[in-house]
């Protein structure tokens, strides 16, 4: 990973990478307003969930928010198939043709090929995936006439976290670990620590990032995103070696590390992914610094309400800072506790990304 600055959006910050081209993308779906849709009224979304289920408090449960919105909207039915292991994924996949779907939401990178499958069997079945596009099993890049990639470049908005928590930690050492290394995982990471390292380059600190290496591409992984009791043994480490922020990005795994932080008694804050977990999960509500949010809701919504009026298109919707498909969640309680300036300065550098004038790149970038 490498980020390039093309201006001073801060003042005096010195160039450290090259710029890498961002793919072309489809704009962010537009409001097509509210009410119901005559046309749709033969219309049957559906939608397939990976191994979280869809109460993971994360980007199953955004994606299962944004397909009930869309379907009181258009006042249609939805079907639903909630997969528990990796191999109910074809079959799931499978059954929601069978029962006559027109539209398909797979969630998540590890239906890729099961949504590939579908797709090339049923040519007049509409598909879109979350958090991934298909490919060969060569793994070459694959373009179907009905399928919609759903991705979203959570590196912009990571960068910002990174740069939050390395001006808000007080050990000077920041941590984060990921469920399994899937590309929507580390490109989390990637920006996180992009964010650390360009609060450091601006301000002189030496804020370290425990639990992934962007160079190498090697970290700390729980090896699943249902092992809560693994979250909170990883969690239990971090917190043991000084870290005192967390970016987990492991689905519900987060519950892990705030019993790891609430066992502690330390003063250790987390940092959420996909959703606004001060929201989702307020429970644990004085521990989230913030969270890397995902407007999957929205995008899902809007996805099926177009694909029902005849407006299906496969290009690859990309969420980014420009579009707000990623953003920051509010600080919520810890707004008092962060200072104004450094909120400011955040707001800058947002603003530096969406012009192009901070290029933050990943290899997970979508393409």
């Amino acid at each position: 990973m490498t980020i390039t600055t093309r201006k001073a959006a801060l003042g005096g910050f010195a160039m450290f990478g090259v710029i890498a081209l961002l793919a072309a993308c489809a704009p962010a779906p537009t409001d097509s307003g509210s009410g119901s849709n005559d046309s749709a009224s033969d219309f049957l979304p559906c939608i397939v969930s990976d191994f979280g289920g869809f109460d993971d408090k994360s980007f199953n449960q955004s994606s299962y928010d944004g397909i009930t919105a869309a379907s009181k909207e258009l006042g249609v039915e939805f079907k639903q198939a909630e997969s528990t292991t990796e191999d109910q994924y074809a079959s799931n996949v499978s059954s929601m043709v069978d029962q006559g779907c027109n539209f398909i939401l797979t969630v998540g990178f590890a239906l890729a090929n099961a949504t590939r499958d579908a797709a090339q069997d049923n040519p007049d079945v509409d598909f879109a995936i979350i958090d991934s596009a298909i490919s060969n099993d060569d793994f070459s890049p694959l373009t179907l006439d009905n399928v919609k990639p759903v991705l979203y470049d959570t590196a912009q908005a990571a960068f910002l976290a990174g740069y939050l928590a390395a001006g808000t930690t007080k050990t000077g050492i920041v941590g984060t670990y990921g469920g399994l290394q899937f590309p929507s995982v580390t490109i989390f990471m990637d920006g996180f620590v992009d964010g650390v390292a360009y609060h450091n380059e601006q301000k002189g600190t030496s804020v370290t990032v425990t639990g992934w290496d962007k160079e190498a591409q090697t970290g700390t992984f729980a090896g699943s995103f249902d092992d809560i009791s693994a979250g909170k043994t990883i969690s239990q480490n971090l917190i043991n070696s000084g870290v005192d922020i967390i970016l987990p990005v492991a689905g519900p795994l987060f519950q892990g590390t705030a019993q790891a932080i609430n066992d502690s008694g330390k003063d250790v804050a987390i940092i959420g992914v996909d959703s606004d977990l001060f929201e989702t999960t307020p429970e644990f509500g004085g521990l989230y610094l913030t969270s890397v949010m995902k407007q999957m809701a929205d995008a899902a919504k809007q996805i099926i309400v177009d694909a029902a009026g005849g407006d299906f298109s496969s290009d690859p919707y990309v969420g980014t800072l420009e579009n707000e498909g990623v953003l920051l969640a509010p600080l919520h309680d810890f707004e008092s506790k962060v200072d104004p300036a450094l909120v400011t300065e955040i707001d800058t550098i947002k603003a530096a990304i969406i012009s192009g004038d901070i290029v933050v790149t990943s290899d997970a970038t979508p393409k």
